[in-house]
Formats: C-alpha cells, structure tokens, sequence
C-alpha cells in the first residue's frame, strides 16, 4: 500500500475512539476473553521477557512521563540506532519485528515490505521457533495484536501458547490492555521461562496524530503503564528472589513528526533496545546496539551459544564492539561543510585510531572537508549526508566506521582525483602458516573508481590481495593469505580512487592467524 497509509487498515474510527479511551496511563479495557491459557511449567531459573512496542520513537519518551521506561533506562543498557530503507526494505513492521525475532537483517530474512513476499523463516526462524528447536523444555508464550505476526510466522511459530488479537478489526487500545492483564496473570500465577508480548497503539498514534502530537506520548504513558503491570507481576511472583530475570523493550521503526513511516527520513528509521537484567550494565549508553541484537540478547540470557549455522547478525546487548574505531567517539565532531545534517550530531573525524595512519598525498584538493581522503563517521551522520543512495542499508557496520566518499567529496568545488589510503598497523605474524584479515565491507561501484586491499609483509612493496569491482552491500569479508617465509608482520592498505563516484566503507577489523 502507499507510504502514507498505515501499515494495517486506516483505522479511522476505531483508533480514534481508542486514542480518546486512553485517558490516563494506567487505563484499561476489561478483557472479554476467558482465563489466561495453562503453560507448561517452566525449567528454568533465566527467564526473560521482550516488550515489543510498535512504532515508538524513542526520543520522544523523554517527553512522556513514561515512568518505567525511564527507570529502565536508569537500571539497564539502552541502545539506540537507524533502520536500513529501500532497497533493502522499508521502515514498516513485516521487516521490523522479522528483524528483531530472527535477529538477522532483511538480506536474510526476506521480509522487504508488509506482504511478507519473500520471507525465509525456515532458514532464519524467529528466536521463540529457534528455543522450541534447541531447548524445547522451556515454557513460552506470545501474545499479540497485530494479526500478521501471527499468520506470517514472525514471532508465534515455537510458543507453547498464543494470544492472537485482531486490532485492525478491533482496535488497539482494548487489545493492548488485554495482553497485558493476560500476561500480568500469567506472569503471578504462572510459570513461564520466555514471554513475548506486543503493543501497537503507539504506531496508530503516530499514524494519527504524528510523533510530536500529545495522542503518541499519551499513547506511549499507556504502554508504559502496561509495562509496569508487567514488572510489577515479575516482582511479585513467589519465587523471584531464585529467579533471574531478563525483560528487553524494542520497536521496530520510528515515525515522522506529521505521522507515517515506510521511507528513509532519519526519525523513521530510529530504534532502540533497552534491556535490563543479570550481567547488563545499568545506566550504559552503547553507541554500536543494533535491532538484531534482540534475539541474540536472549539466547545470551537463557545461557544458550548460538550455532554459527544460524547466521545471527546480532549479539548480546553487554558485548562491546572491539573495533579500532570505537576509540574515536572523542573526535568525533560536528559538521563543517555539510548543510544537511544539524549542527548537533558529532560524528566524523579524520583522526586515525592509534596504530593507523590515512596516506593522502595523491589525494585532490577542496571538496566537502568531512569526506577529503578517508574519514570515521557515525551511521547518523554519515546517512544524512544524502538519503536514498543506499548509505542507509550500511547495516553491517556499528558505532564508528572508516569511509572513502568520493561522491560526497565533490559536492563541493575539488580539483584531482580522490586518492585515499587506510593504513592499519603491523600485525605479527611469525612463525604461522596464515592470516585472515576479516571486516565489513559496504560498498558501491560506479566508472573507473578502484577500491584495493594490499597486504605489506615487513614493511615491503605491498601486494594487491583484493579488487573490489561490483556492489558489495554490507557484507562481512574474510581474506587469508599464506605467511612468506621469513615474514614477521603484515599489515594491511585500503586503497579508494574516484572521482564523483561512490563509496567504501570498512568496519569491524579483525586480524587472526593459524
């Protein structure tokens, strides 16, 4: 359906009387269903609970009152990050909340827009259909309200019981407050090891009313308040204090102030996980969360290593990003010559990590200062230099990255090619029969622009060892090479030339030897 409609029916009506009912946090629709289904008993004392809250863009929680949310925040890890767009999907809910139970991006996945046309679950099952796999004695449910997720096979697949709610017939807000009383009851008298429950008022909100309405921070009050039933109800429960609970609250896009998602403005791709629990630091602020990061988080917390055959893309929220150029936050700084991004995102530099040098002696003169030769940015920054030339489906890079853009370069008056080099430090090597240099590659092809990896063993001549002559959209790289007898150390050169062409990127290096 076109963008500016909402992603299920316009629910014109209904979703305005719902908002309306909403009239205090804490208000809810008594459930017109019978009593809470009867779940195995669990095995475990790790349990963990995903809040799935659609369509909420967290920087606008700040100006809800939202208590829970907020001492989550206080007392867990909360990260924040940006979609990917077209063409590798929309910022809508089939790929979205795919993203985040399957853990792997929309590459994998399958899943581009809400047709669910494509989807490959069998391969990439959501974490609920992965735990019934490879830990089939945990107790687990699922309850939710908008249907697809459900009749697609997103999240259900796996739960030993569902709730299913139909709110594009129904309405959200008496839906919401179902789930919530559902598994409040089910939380306090019951014993369930993994829950995942979803809320979809805060994106009917945002569809009618905007993000900078008070419908969606009143909205985001009521959800907050069904969190706190939730919270509350694991508090309760008589075998707490032996238990070890993990609860993680997600979306799976954002919205527009005026209202709607689906495209590549940066306040419909925003996201967030906010997870608090056993080994998850209170009160950090990562800057290399990603939505994928959900089910890896869970596996994580029941204590389970996923198999490399399942391809995750995400890892445990607590697990830092040992990438050099996560070193560079404190450079990082806001724009020079570019005009459209705010002056208040800092995230670029050309200051190299320690050990790395940029070699730009044949590098032209002029063009846009943030992109002369090789520079870091943030995915915020970097993407807003200019949308929808697919520096948004960068998906495989986090926090800080490496970036050779001669395309943004001459949007200012330059002169000379773009001749960039990235030079990474001497690694020994001595005494092993190889070395595999691994990171992650994104990048884009045009004309007679070149993109080279050479390898320097002690210091010598360096050698081409790859050429990069098509598109490679965010993909992880591995090159081994054999050790030359005699040779000490290698190190590595990523050699870019163009001239208003396109782009390299290179995150996550990663050196190994065998």
């Amino acid at each position: 359906m076109p963008r500016s409609l909402s992603r299920r029916s316009v629910l014109a009506t209904t979703a305005a009387a719902a908002t309306a009912a909403a009239v205090s946090p804490l208000a809810t629709a008594s459930p017109a269903l019978a009593a809470a289904p009867t779940l195995p008993n669990g095995t475990s004392k790790d349990k963990v609970l995903v809040v799935g809250m659609d369509g909420l863009r967290h920087d606008v929680i700040a100006a809800a009152n939202a208590p829970h949310l907020k001492a989550m925040m206080a007392n867990g890890t909360y990260g924040t990050s940006l979609l990917y767009a077209d063409p590798m999907a929309a910022t809508s809910s089939g790929p979205g909340w795919s993203t985040i139970s399957t853990g792997v991006w929309p590459d994998k996945h399958g899943v581009k827009e809400n047709s669910f046309a494509g989807k490959n679950y069998a391969k990439y099952p959501g974490f609920l259909a992965r735990l019934a796999q490879v830990r089939p004695q945990l107790s687990t449910y699922a309850a939710v309200d908008w249907k697809p997720l459900d009749a697609q096979g997103t999240v259900t697949p796996g739960a030993d019981a569902t709730l299913v709610l139909d709110d594009d017939r129904d309405g959200y807000t008496a839906h919401d407050a179902t789930i919530a009383a559902e598994t409040e009851s089910i939380l306090r008298n019951q014993n369930p090891d993994v829950l995942f429950v979803y809320f979809g008022q805060t994106d009917i909100a945002g569809h009618n009313s905007g993000a900078a309405s008070a419908a969606y921070r009143q909205a985001i009050d009521v959800q907050d308040g069904h969190l706190g039933r939730l919270l509350a109800a694991i508090k309760a429960r008589p075998t707490y204090a032996g238990e070890r609970w993990t609860v993680i609250v997600t979306t799976d896009h954002g919205h527009t102030d005026a209202g709607g998602h689906g495209g590549s403005a940066i306040e419909e791709r925003r996201t967030f996980v906010l997870a608090q629990g056993p080994g998850i630091a209170p009160g950090a602020r990562p800057a290399d969360t990603r939505l994928v990061d959900v089910a890896a988080t869970v596996f994580h917390q029941l204590g389970i290593v996923p198999d490399p055959s399942w391809g995750l893309d995400g890892k445990p929220i607590q697990e830092r990003s040992t990438d050099p150029f996560e070193t560079l936050y404190p450079a990082l700084a806001g724009r020079a010559d570019e005009t459209g991004i705010p002056a208040g995102v800092l995230g670029w530099t050309r200051t190299a990590p320690s050990g790395w040098s940029v070699v730009n002696s044949a590098m032209g003169t002029g063009g846009v200062a943030e992109w002369r030769g090789w520079s870091f940015a943030t995915d915020e920054f970097w993407s807003r230099s200019q949308r929808d030339q697919s520096r948004e489906l960068n998906v495989r890079s986090r926090g800080v990255f490496a970036v050779a853009d001669s395309d943004e370069w001459a949007d200012k008056t330059f002169s000379g090619p773009f001749d960039s080099t990235l030079v990474t430090p001497a690694y020994a090597v001595a005494g092993k029969a190889a070395v595999t240099l691994g990171f992650t590659t994104h990048y884009r092809q045009e004309g007679a622009q070149s993109a080279r990896v050479l390898a320097s063993w002690n210091g010598g001549t360096p050698v081409e060892v790859k050429r990069y002559t098509a598109d490679v959209i965010a993909q992880p790289q591995d090159l081994t090479l054999a050790v030359p007898s005699g040779a000490a150390n290698v190190s590595f050169r990523f050699h870019y030339t163009g001239s208003n062409n396109w782009y390299w990127v290179i995150d996550g290096v990663k050196i190994t030897t065998a």
